[in-house]
């Protein structure tokens, strides 16, 4: 008798109620909406989890309606590391590691980018790289999808540093890590 109540107790718990839910399909038709829709419009101003871009310097890479000409935030050793990781995954295959536009892909056969120390490129706002990046530009497609917004910026500040180091003179080098030049040249073997 007492098996057959812990039986009977035990088997009214295996119901299920929660899967059998009375839930809309996709798009089914609704009567408790005066509109007939089950699916219901987004509140106004409602926004994607992980999408509120409320900086949009860091975001449009604008100033208003020009491209800007400063970064959203400070470029520090730690940006400039992560630029040049960025930069030697996503850009590299097409700009080369120096930013000559002589990347494996170019090898290839693919068409060429310009230099990125061009003089015509030199006097872009950081705005334009970013821009470029982000919404893609002649044969160049846009990385948007692959690369965060921090991560672009990162990216652009590495481009200028490759810039800068393009049209750099000994004397501008700092005269501790002249040195290093030194030792540099003479470890790398003569090219014919």
């Amino acid at each position: 008798m007492l098996a057959t109540g812990v039986l009977t107790v035990f088997a009214a718990a295996c119901r299920q109620d929660m899967h059998d839910q009375p839930s809309y399909s996709a798009y089914e038709e609704s009567t408790f909406f005066a509109d007939g829709q089950s699916a219901r419009p987004l509140v106004a101003g409602t926004v994607a989890r992980g999408h509120l871009n409320e900086d949009t310097l860091l975001h449009t890479g604008k100033d208003g309606d020009e491209n800007a000409t400063m970064f959203p935030f400070p470029v520090t050793e730690a940006v400039m590391a992560r630029g040049q990781e960025r930069f030697n995954i996503y850009c590299s295959p097409c700009h080369g590691r120096t930013g000559q536009g002589d990347g494996m892909i170019v090898r290839r056969g693919y068409r060429r980018p310009p230099p990125l120390a061009d003089d015509r490129l030199r006097e872009e706002p950081a705005g334009h790289f970013f821009d470029v990046i982000t919404n893609g530009f002649g044969a160049m497609p846009d990385y948007a999808a692959q690369i965060q917004a921090a991560d672009r910026w990162a990216i652009v500040a590495y481009v200028r540093a490759l810039q800068l180091s393009a049209h750099a003179t000994l004397d501008e080098v700092p005269a501790a890590d002249r040195g290093r030049l030194d030792e540099t040249s003479a470890a790398q073997p003569e090219r014919r």
